[in-house]
This record gives structure tokens, sequence and C-alpha cells, in this order.
């Protein structure tokens, strides 16, 4: 574990990013952090973790993954699975759902999920493997830098 561990931090490109805030519409506000994440093929991924706050005060905080088209065919049934390099694991739900107007028109390649319930059981200083299922083909797994991790749990106090 211990080997993996190193071998990911130092396989990691540190974050630069920060967390940007736009206006959606009237008292509609969104966070977001930015990042690239390579998989297992050297594709690169698109990860927008972000907070969307709606008028009424109710927020969610979701990870929006997208691929480059034709790299991957996403399993929508399936949760998203992040597991640190001490071994534990948690997953999170799939709302792709979400994401289009046209609830039956998910694109194959994109998927979100809801990061709300597990964002704080994340540990800050641990790299994290997060696994995607895929329809007939390998599921993609991305690594993600303890620096990205800490940005995705500061939104929870993006107000």
């Amino acid at each position: 574990m211990l080997v993996w561990a190193l071998t990911i931090n130092l396989a990691i490109a540190p974050s630069q990013a920060a967390i940007r805030q736009l206006e959606e519409a009237p008292g509609q506000m969104v966070y977001q952090s930015r990042q690239t994440l390579k998989d297992q093929q050297g594709n690169s991924w698109q990860a927008i973790a972000f907070k969307r706050i709606r008028p009424d005060d109710t927020a969610v905080i979701y990870l929006r993954l997208v691929g480059f088209p034709g790299t991957a065919e996403i399993d929508h049934s399936q949760p998203l699975t992040l597991t640190d390099s001490m071994g534990k694991t948690l997953t999170a739900a799939d709302v792709s759902h979400d994401m289009f107007m046209d609830k039956t028109q998910i694109e194959p390649d994109v998927g979100q999920y809801d990061l709300q319930p597990i964002l704080m059981q994340l540990e800050l200083a641990i790299p994290l493997r997060l696994t995607l299922a895929t329809l007939g083909q390998p599921e993609i797994i991305l690594n993600v830098s303890p620096d990205v991790v800490e940005e995705w749990r500061s939104l929870t106090v993006q107000k």
C-alpha cells in the first residue's frame, strides 16, 4: 500500500486550479474546481467538482467526469467507486440524468456523481483512485492527488 501511495503521489502533478465562482441565474451560485486527470490508458478526463446553491438555499455537490468523445461508454447504472491508498472505499451515486434536459440522451462519455454524502469522509492527505464502470470495456481508473481532494472538500464551505 505504501508503495502504491508513493507512486501515485509522484505520478500526479500538483493542483494548479482554484475554486471558480459563477452566477448561473439570479440567486443561483455555482462554485467549481476543474482538474484534468489521466486514466490508465493515458486518456485525459476533465473532472469538475461543483457546488450549486439554489435561490432557496438548498445545495448539491456533484463531480462531473468528462472523457474525450469515444474514450469510453460509462455504465450509468453503476456508482462511481472512490478508493484511497489505505483501502477505504466509498461510492457516489450516478446522477447523470440531472445534467440533461432530455433524460433519454445521456452522453456515453460523461458521468455525474453525487459527492455530497461522502465528501467529508475523504481523507485530505491520501491519494484517491476513482473507478468508473463501463459498458463492454475495462473499467476506467483515474488517480486523484491529495491536493485535488482538498480542493473538492473546500467546496463545502462556499456560500
